[in-house]
Parts: structure tokens; C-alpha cells; sequence
């Protein structure tokens, strides 16, 4: 097992657990490879024993009964159980409780999604056992993990047969980047920002994909490997995913993750260009996307009331998912003949372009420390995010890439520019029309804040437009 990086605050909240004088229902929920089950497993030194048990990935031969069988087996390699029926969820789950009525404890039911999705009845008997068996062990956590998170909070989070009985949620997001560079640092490498980036841009705060990246080589090197190899994680990675979470629907959200990789869309714009006569018949899809972190709904707002407006777009946030439509489905027979394992990542098609969308994922990601270093206190901010206006006859429409307004009624406008060379006077013509653009209510006042990564010119320096200017280096700290 490779070394255990970050999640500090997510383990200390697990074991605050510990204080507790009773048992605890915990539910771990977040994206495909984002480490919830590496969690739970650095979780686990913490206690005498710690069980196991994942669910098979759904295909057309899975069946109900065969998730038993397959926890009847585990049950045996786990506890060295012999000889139970697998025809009961409920037998399964007394059997287990069993074996662990005392003792420091930690179960584990890995990918419940699965293991629970083709069975009517497995919820109810899941909650059964631990109203009666297991909970009556003071010392025991029961960690329920899974990717879809939207059938775990319909049918756990949100069921009145579970209502009450959670200890805790954690939602697992990308790592921040500060704790990505220990995935360079802990093999005695110090990259450049730059470089981070342009790795990061791909994979994400994604931990799996991280730890298959050899830090000793440059991020070409590794997205060469990683990407455009048949055998790597990276080629072989967005078919898997799709096809083990959304099982038979699987083409269908890949489509609307196709259409996103080209830009944000409306619920409606999503609903036209998939014949859809109604926007609520795709909204349910669009809402499993979003939670199970692939794209995120950016909402604008009203800045004289900081609410939200009801005008939102989808965005696909899933670096990888964006990298793997652009530039290696296309190239898939290409990849396999060996053709593009040398390629110069700089002369794929639209790559600045595209690289820009992806580091501008990963600020926004971040926004928390962008809020830090601008010195803007938690308390201070009424509402932050992208912002896009609508063009109209009174104002043109603009879009800004991250705003921040504060009750002090400032907007910061942030501009993210990712790039190879230093950013010039062109970046404050682009902000100032956006500025210009904006309808901003008379007593508001506009800041302009620059992101950028590979520094700026003097003219720009000098122009003194800018009432802050970050270093992404800084986001790394």
C-alpha cells in the first residue's frame, strides 16, 4: 500500500468518533477514485479488528443473489465462516453482528450501491441489523462507502428508516493543492508550479491517479505514459467508470458529459441537443452527475439581493473526464497502434485552450484559499463562484471566472490565466470590459484580482490595475 497523503481533517473528524458512548452509523460518499475506501483503511489502524465487504460491480449477469453469495464468501475469507445460506440478507448481517458484539471494531460495506441496488428488501434488513445487533456494541463503527451518491442519499440519507440514525457524512472532494504536492514532494521532488499544473490539469485532485505518476518524471512524460498507453489507468479509466456507476444508462451519461466537454449549457440548451421535450426528463441525470462528482451547476446571482438567481449552467469540473473526450477517445485506435506514446502534449489541438478550462477547474476548486489569500474572512462573504450574465438590450452579456461579493459590498472580479509566458496588458483590457459590462449597483465597488502561474510583465505591474495579483505558487503552500 502506497503512503497515506491528506485527508487530515476528514480523519480527525472520524475519530472524533471515539468520544462517543455508543456505536456509529457512518456514510462515506464521493467520486470514482477519490479515495473513500484508502480512507477507511488508513481509518482502520485505529481499531483491534476491521472488516471488509464490497459489492460486485452491476453487470447483466450480477444478480441479487449473487451479491449474497459473493458476501457469503467474504464473510468466510473475513471471518472464516462456513457453511451460511446466502438466500437472506438478514441471516448475513446476523451472522456478522455475531462475531463482533464486542471489541473496537470497524465494518466496512464498500460500494454499497452495488451490493444493496438489486434487492428490495436490503436496506430494511441493513437497518434491522443494526438497530438490533449492532448497534448494541458501544465500540463499533459500521461505514457504509459508495460511489453513486445520489442513490445513497435517496435511499439512506434521505430515508425515514435511516432518518437520525447517522453519526456523520463526509463527502470526499478533489484534494487541495497543497496537499497534491506532497505527491511530488515525499519522493524528494520539488517541481515548479507550472509543472504541478500541467499534470494536475489532467488528473485532477484525483488520489489514484496521483499515485500512479512517477514524480521523478515530467508531467509529459507521465500523461504520455498514463494517457496514451493501452495498458494504464488513464486510457482504460472512463469506460470503466461509467459502466460500473450508471451500469445500463451508462451511454446515456456519457453523452451529457460529451456535450459539456465543449463548454457550460442551460438545463434547456442539454435538453434541445438531447431531444428531450421537457428539461425535468434530463434534470434527474444531470442531479446523479453532479453528486457523483463530474460536473458541478454554477448558479448566478442577484448581486443587489445575494441570492441566487434561478439562471444556472453545468459545468463539467472532472478534469480527467474533459482530457479523456478531447484527447484520447478520439485517438483510441491511434493509441493502440502505439502512435502518439511520444506525442508532444503541446501540439494536441486546442491544448491551451483547453488547459486553461482545466487550471481554471482547479482554482475554482480552491476557492477557499484564494478567499484566504485576499485576506476576506469566512463571515465577510455573502456568495462566491462563477459569475455569467446574460446579454440583454440594456447590458451585453459577460462571463467572469470566479466573483467574490462581500457585505462590505465589494466584488472581487478574478481572472485566471493559465499560461507558458508572462501575462501582458491584454489581461487588463479583457477584465476592464468585463468590469464595464457587469451590472453593478451604484454603491457596489469593483476589485479586479489576477490568478496566474508564470508571472507578469512590468507594464502590467506598472499600470497598478490590479488590487491584487496571486501567484498560483502561492496555492501550493
Amino acid at each position: 500500500m502506497t503512503k497515506f497523503i491528506g485527508r487530515k481533517p476528514e480523519l480527525a473528524r472520524l475519530r472524533q468518533l471515539f468520544n462517543k458512548k455508543s456505536a456509529s452509523l457512518i456514510i462515506v460518499k464521493g467520486r470514482r477514485r477519490i479515495g473513500k475506501s484508502r480512507l477507511l483503511k488508513e481509518f482502520a489502524k485505529d481499531f483491534e479488528q476491521s472488516y471488509t465487504f464490497s459489492g460486485l460491480p452491476l453487470h447483466e449477469n450480477i444478480t441479487a443473489q449473487s451479491q449474497r453469495e459473493e458476501f457469503r464468501k467474504q464473510l468466510g475469507r473475513e471471518l472464516g465462516l462456513r457453511g451460511i445460506a446466502a438466500d437472506d440478507w438478514g441471516d448475513l448481517f446476523w451472522h456478522l453482528s455475531q462475531q463482533t458484539q464486542q471489541g473496537k471494531i470497524l465494518i466496512v460495506l464498500d460500494e454499497i450501491t452495488w451490493m444493496g441496488n438489486l434487492d428490495s428488501s436490503f436496506l430494511g434488513k441493513l437497518k434491522n441489523a443494526w438497530d438490533l445487533y449492532f448497534s448494541q456494541n458501544p465500540n463499533l463503527i459500521l461505514a457504509l462507502s459508495g460511489s453513486v451518491s445520489a442513490w445513497i442519499e435517496k435511499n439512506i440519507l434521505s430515508s425515514t428508516g435511516f432518518l437520525g440514525r447517522e453519526s456523520l457524512t463526509l463527502t470526499l472532494q478533489e484534494l487541495p493543492l497543497n496537499v497534491c504536492k506532497a505527491f511530488w514532494t515525499i519522493a524528494g521532488v520539488d517541481p515548479t508550479p507550472y509543472e504541478m499544473l500541467r499534470f494536475l490539469a489532467i488528473a485532477g485532485g484525483i488520489p489514484r491517479y496521483l499515485e500512479e505518476m512517477d514524480p521523478k518524471c515530467s508531467a509529459e512524460k507521465n500523461i504520455q505514459r498514463l494517457a496514451f498507453t493501452e495498458s494504464e489507468i488513464l486510457f482504460r479509466e472512463f469506460e470503466k467508470i461509467f459502466s460500473d456507476l450508471f451500469y445500463r444508462r451508462n451511454e446515456l451519461y456519457k453523452s451529457i458529459v460529451k456535450l459539456l466537454a465543449s463548454g457550460t449549457k442551460t438545463q434547456r440548451e442539454l435538453a434541445d441537443l438531447m431531444h428531450y421535450k421537457a428539461q425535468s426528463e434530463i434534470g434527474i441525470y444531470l442531479e446523479e452527475l453532479e453528486k457523483s462528482g463530474f460536473i458541478s451547476r454554477d448558479f448566478t446571482w442577484n448581486i443587489n439581493k445575494a441570492t441566487e438567481s434561478n439562471l444556472s449552467r453545468y459545468r463539467l469540473s472532472d478534469n480527467y473526464s474533459r482530457f479523456y473526450l478531447k484527447y484520447i477517445a478520439p485517438n483510441i485506435v491511434k493509441i493502440k497502434r502505439g502512435a502518439l506514446h511520444n506525442i508532444a502534449i503541446a501540439s494536441l489541438p486546442s491544448w491551451s485552450a483547453i488547459m486553461g478550462l482545466q487550471v481554471e477547474n482547479l482554482i475554482l476548486n480552491n476557492h477557499d484559499k484564494i478567499k484566504k489569500l485576499l485576506k476576506i474572512p469566512p463571515e465577510e462573504v455573502e456568495i462566491d463562484g462563477p459569475f455569467f450574465q446574460r446579454n440583454t438590450q440594456r447590458y451585453p452579456g459577460c462571463q467572469i471566472d470566479y466573483m467574490i461579493q462581500t457585505r462590505s459590498r465589494i466584488l472581487y472580479i478574478c481572472e485566471i490565466k493559465f499560461s507558458r509566458n508572462t501575462i501582458g496588458m491584454s489581461a487588463v483590457n479583457e477584465v476592464a470590459t468585463k468590469i464595464k459590462h457587469l451590472k453593478t449597483p451604484k454603491q457596489y465597488f469593483c476589485r479586479p484580482v489576477l490568478i496566474h502561474v508564470n508571472g507578469v510583465s512590468d507594464d502590467l505591474l506598472d499600470c497598478n490595475y490590479f488590487s491584487n495579483i496571486i501567484d498560483m505558487t502561492e496555492l501550493f503552500d
